[in-house]
């Protein structure tokens, strides 16, 4: 789960039925998006309208309300006379999006870079503690658990940017991206050398090292595009090396 969502953990008709305060067209969105990320509407499936509001116990306009924003969103595609998928990115959408995060991952870098001594030690023993994370569940072969401690260290550097409107379009970046991995989730992407892209990023913001952070967190994302080409075994886009 991605780690803006872990408050979403669960799509039981009570929580629809039992929140009083936000809206259901809002409410039903965030249950559909956290179905799509946890991969139970997987990549490439049609969603059934009918289906879905009976598992949330709701109508199909809220449904039918929320897989519009969601389509906004990149994260659904609706087919003339087919109905609404879940979206099955492109090789080539893969590589934009990679390269797209990896400015703005480096932005956030060098922000938090430039923070305050103690802002910045606060968030360098944050990010210690997701690269721990990181390297136990390496040492456990969770391939999974290292994902998700690795996509909650990147979060933790885009808050400490205290950009908003990068926060927003990181989280929609990432969220497309995530559709891409749920298939690759079991098996091991280069984890050995991602840990210690990590650390250097680490030591980088603790430095208050600005520029290089930028660099270093930029680089990441690029590598960690072509890691995952590499093991798909498939070549990489052209223009993206």
């Amino acid at each position: 789960m991605l780690p803006w969502l872990a408050d979403a953990a669960s799509s039981s008709p009570a929580l629809v039925a039992g929140v009083r305060e936000t809206s259901l067209g809002k409410i039903v969105r965030d249950e559909m998006l956290a179905l799509i990320l946890r991969g139970e509407l997987a990549p490439g499936q049609r969603i059934n309208e009918p289906d879905v509001a009976a598992r949330l116990n709701v109508s199909r306009v809220p449904v039918r309300e929320a897989l519009r924003e969601l389509e906004s969103t990149g994260l659904v595609a609706a087919r003339k006379h087919a109905g609404v998928f879940v979206r099955r990115l492109e090789p080539r959408e893969v590589a934009d999006l990679h390269e797209l995060r990896s400015v703005l991952d480096g932005h956030a870098g060098r922000r938090a870079a430039a923070a305050p001594p103690a802002a910045r030690r606060a968030l360098v023993q944050r990010l210690k503690a997701h690269v721990r994370e990181m390297k136990s569940s390496a040492r456990a072969r969770d391939v999974q658990g290292c994902y998700a401690a690795n996509l909650a260290f990147h979060w933790a550097v885009v808050e400490a940017a205290g950009n908003q409107a990068l926060a927003q379009g990181y989280r929609g970046i990432v969220q497309q991206l995530h559709l891409s991995r749920l298939h690759n989730l079991s098996r091991d992407v280069g984890m050995q050398a991602s840990l210690a892209e990590h650390d250097d990023i680490v030591a980088a913001i603790a430095a208050g090292d600005a520029p290089r952070a930028q660099a270093l967190a930029t680089a990441h994302v690029m590598a960690s595009h072509e890691r995952l080409v590499e093991q798909l075994g498939a070549p990489a886009p052209e223009g993206t090396a």
